[in-house]
């Protein structure tokens, strides 16, 4: 017999080999139709799995990110399966699940793959799922497996790297792939597909390596849930910070300049001085200080904290300057860890809280560039808390409020903490070797976590090389989900820089160290604002906050009078002065997202008021000129969205 747990924490025995179906059929015949896998203590398996041991388990369906995941990276075999049976000839590399989705990496031997082939791969996979081809599971020898995909040079290459014992295959139909699975039941599960589009990969990211076909889909387990579905892409489309970003002259790209380097335009210049200007005052209630460091580095440094090797491959090439290697700085840690190595510390001087608007340099492969969520230059309000171990609780959490407050002002309202844990298999690889500050400082979070009530989730294998971390996953207006702040802890710093400060006893103590960026890097939070807004900014961060349009010529002298009032209060003002109708005037105003526009005519003039618009709520009706600069200036001092 077995000792199952559920959920609840209640536990049933059950014969020795009982598969997840049955636990779930034994429960109820529907939830036993909505299974797709089965997680059984950490690890997801299939429901026709045999369970030979005691363990706690959560059935796995469409509702679970664990669901979709399995959902998707079945349908992505079901893409390859109908892709074969077209295109015979194709070599198949990878094909995972992604976060909406699924993509494959396919050599198509130098065919080019247009839209209508996808059109004609959608139709064949829904062809082939109508057959509810299982997904069977096949362990084979090392040496099978090289016989079998003897003419696929990118599945050797993988094969090469695995043991004998641990290399599967799972077959549909005719398709046949190198998978550790696990998958739905059939391909019959997969009731709507949509291939979105094609991009260009190299084999296993590497440049040097050949350039492969990328296929990316979705699919949905009902119809319905593909057509709202692709209202939401349409909708996201619409709100594209890459097109609004251009629309309003917020950021520009060059060339001769490169690319992942933006241009702030002058409008965008404003967004991010007044998110500077947010955090400024925020950070200053909580006792911040402001710090500058420069734009490169001595290799040494980087070596001393570890980046190099971890990070190199995100950092750009060395420089020798006077015999000397240096690096463009790709974070600003380790120069504020030399701030505060700069002198002596006492436990009276702690917590320390250094804050910068540091610039730095990533070097992200072209492939990945993405507007302004993924780019090499960045800004961030980056800052670093150095505490004892007795404050680390508060001012993690300090930390956590902080965030709240940013969300309560910028109206996001779905949001979740992402708690990064490492996986000891990966100690001196992926991460710092320490294993006994690592359960640590990963009980510390959790216990803080759990002592404040903060909702999150623990992801494993995801921290950061010296600690671990929290993300914040922030969703927009139409629940399209970003990475926009992090929190994380640095453990290993305090050791390779030997920052120390000297306790209540003269005693020597090493602090801990909270390395936090609310809003992310400028780039990202200003591409996630412009399409959280849809453009519509709030109206204090808006580079222009009114225009001042005049029916015509005759009241440019009365509407210039009005521009002096607005600019004398620090209210960023436009002047329309153009000879355009007044409709015209109101319709480039609404396609600049401006939030009021004053209309100044005769009646305007000899009543010495002005007619106010309001964007996306029209006319507001007449005011005089004193009484809206007072309140549009309270609105803008109070960040009244």
């Amino acid at each position: 017999m077995v000792n199952i747990t559920f959920p609840d924490n209640s536990i049933k025995k059950f014969e020795k080999g009982i598969t997840g179906l049955e636990i779930a059929k034994s429960i109820s015949n529907s939830l036993a139709k909505s299974m797709f896998a089965l997680k059984l203590n950490d690890e997801i398996i299939n429901i026709q799995d045999p369970i030979n041991y005691d363990g706690k388990i959560k059935i796995i369906t469409w509702n679970d990110d664990e669901g979709k995941e399995t959902f998707w990276h079945s349908s992505s075999h079901l893409m390859a399966e109908a892709i074969q049976s077209i295109y015979p000839k194709a070599k198949f590399t990878i094909g995972p699940a992604v976060k909406n989705g699924f993509y494959y990496d396919i050599d198509f031997n130098d065919k080019i793959i247009s839209q209508d082939d996808l059109d004609k791969i959608e139709k064949k996979m829904r062809e082939l799922s109508k057959n509810k081809s299982a997904f069977s599971k096949k362990n084979v020898s090392k040496e099978e497996a090289l016989k079998f995909f003897h003419n696929n040079e990118y599945k050797k290459e993988l094969i090469e790297e695995l043991q004998d014992g641990e290399i599967t295959f799972y077959q549909q139909g005719d398709f046949v792939d190198l998978c550790k699975g696990p998958h739905i039941p059939n391909t019959g599960y997969i009731k709507a597909v949509k291939l979105l589009y094609i991009a260009g990969a190299y084999w296993r990211g590497d440049e040097k390596n050949k350039q492969l076909t990328r296929i990316y889909g979705i699919s949905f387990p009902k119809q319905q849930l593909l057509e709202e579905y692709l209202v939401f892409l349409e909708e996201a489309k619409k709100r594209d910070h890459r097109i609004i970003g251009k629309k309003l002259e917020i950021f520009t790209f060059d060339d001769d300049v490169g690319p992942g380097l933006p241009l702030w335009l002058p409008n965008g210049t404003i967004m991010i001085e007044e998110l500077e200007k947010l955090a400024k005052e925020v950070e200053k209630k909580a006792n911040y200080l402001r710090v500058k460091t420069p734009h490169i580095a001595k290799q040494t440094m980087y070596e001393k904290s570890g980046h190099l090797p971890y990070y190199k491959e995100s950092m750009f090439p060395a420089m020798e300057l006077d015999g000397e290697m240096y690096f463009l700085k790709a974070m600003n840690c380790p120069h504020h860890h030399k701030i505060y190595a700069s002198k002596p510390r006492s436990y009276k001087d702690l917590p320390i809280r250094l804050a910068e608007y540091g610039t730095c340099y990533r070097y992200e492969k072209s492939g990945e560039l993405f507007g302004l969520m993924r780019v090499r230059s960045l800004q961030m309000n980056d800052a670093h808390i150095y505490c004892s171990e007795s404050d680390f609780s508060k001012e993690f959490e300090d930390v956590n409020k902080m965030y709240l407050e940013y969300f309560k002002i910028f109206g996001i309202e779905k949001f979740v903490m992402r708690f990064s844990t490492h996986d000891p298999k990966k100690l001196g690889k992926k991460y710092v070797n320490s294993p006994e500050l690592w359960k640590k400082t990963e009980d510390m979070v959790r216990k803080t976590l759990e002592k404040h009530k903060t909702p999150y989730i623990e992801i494993s294998d995801e921290a950061a090389f010296y600690g671990p971390k929290i993300d914040v996953q922030v969703w927009s207006a139409i629940g399209k989900e970003f990475t926009l702040a992090t929190n994380q802890v640095d453990f290993a710093q305090p050791i390779n820089f030997d920052l120390k400060y000297k306790n209540s006893k003269n005693e020597y103590e090493k602090p801990i160290i909270i390395h936090r960026a609310p809003l992310g890097t400028h780039e990202r939070f200003i591409g996630f604002l412009l399409e959280h807004f849809a453009g519509n900014l709030p109206l204090w961060i808006s580079p222009n906050q009114v225009t001042i349009l005049p029916v015509s010529d005759q009241y440019n002298d009365y509407a210039r009078k009005i521009l002096i009032s607005m600019k004398n209060y620090d209210i960023r003002t436009l002047i329309d002065e153009r000879r355009e109708k007044i409709g015209r005037k109101i319709r480039d105003a609404e396609t600049q997202r401006i939030p009021y526009m004053i209309i100044v005519g005769e009646r305007e003039k000899q009543e010495n008021k002005i007619s106010i618009r309001k964007r996306n709520e029209g006319d507001m009706g007449s005011i005089d000129v004193d009484s809206f600069v007072k309140k549009i200036k309270n609105d803008i001092i109070n960040r009244i969205n």
